[in-house]
């Protein structure tokens, strides 16, 4: 009975407590809140105005980049980097109104880039290609190119890969590193290329005339250009025959069908004037 009448006596002397602990806690939180909210509001008036900021910044930026005819893949890439790049000095200017140590955090961050940096140098050096190639344009989209063993027209130029399509319709990823550091043929950068074909003879032809016919083929031809003036010369004397050098100018994009009407052409003419016409045929030019 006793230890019934302690029980009762203690409880609400222990519930008292309680209300009071907790009072002690609701106070602390409020006067903590009252303290912290001038930088709370602060923080967060930073922030929606720096998220319509970096949007406007980041709007206007690509205004000023289209008008100045900045290829569309850099304005790409620079207005992810403008975007992000605020966003991340927006986020430590608002941490650090907070209260927050922001240089505690720039060392994880920096921690962080140098671990991922070294798991990735091959994606970076691929990075690093996909800039110099953005900045200074040895390609565009569109242009026939040959590098690193293969050759086609530059369909997409991205960050880390160029693709190409080649002229059976096969799509080829090279990567930029590689891209940039090796030679690049680009059969495109110029409005005009040249066609060079070698054609065999037998020694009983007349030189003179074989040259005339070609010459007259190359004439009458409309896709072959008529400054620079094309060229028909004697290229080599062999054991099988003569070899004439051909050398046709034309726009880019008839040099395939300029190459291959000259060579056809050449064929029935000679078979009409009975020229004999050595096995020896091969074009020297790279098609596109």
């Amino acid at each position: 009975m006793f230890c019934i009448q302690k029980i009762l006596l203690e409880t609400p002397m222990k519930i008292h407590q309680e209300i009071r602990s907790i009072d002690q806690y609701l106070d602390s939180l409020l006067n903590l809140l009252l303290d912290y909210a001038p930088k709370l509001v602060a923080a967060l008036i930073m922030l929606f105005v720096g998220i319509w900021a970096i949007r406007v910044i980041n709007r206007i930026s690509r205004k000023i980049m289209f008008k100045r005819e900045i290829e569309p893949t850099l304005i790409e890439f620079l207005s992810d980097i403008i975007y992000w790049g605020l966003r991340l000095v927006l986020f430590i200017a608002v941490i650090s109104k907070l209260g927050i140590e922001s240089s505690s955090f720039l060392t994880i961050l920096g921690a962080a880039g140098l671990a991922i940096g070294l798991s990735l140098q091959g994606s970076l050096s691929n990075f690093a290609g996909g800039m110099l190639i953005i900045l200074f344009k040895p390609f565009k989209l569109g242009d026939t190119i040959e590098a690193q063993g293969v050759s086609g027209t530059v369909i997409d130029i991205q960050i880390f890969v160029t693709q190409l399509l080649t002229a059976n319709n096969q799509v080829i990823f090279v990567p930029n590193g590689a891209l940039s550091n090796g030679t690049i043929t680009n059969f495109s950068k110029q409005t005009t290329r040249r066609s060079d074909l070698t054609i065999g003879i037998s020694y009983d032809t007349d030189i003179k005339q074989a040259r005339d016919l070609i010459m007259s083929i190359l004439k009458s031809n409309d896709k072959v250009l008529k400054n620079p003036t094309p060229i028909v010369s004697v290229r080599e004397l062999t054991d099988s025959g003569i070899k004439l050098a051909i050398r046709a100018w034309s726009k880019n994009e008839h040099f395939g069908d300029v190459s291959s009407e000259i060579l056809e052409e050449c064929k029935s003419t000679f078979d009409r004037q009975g020229i004999i016409f050595q096995p020896y045929l091969k074009e020297n030019s790279k098609n596109s």
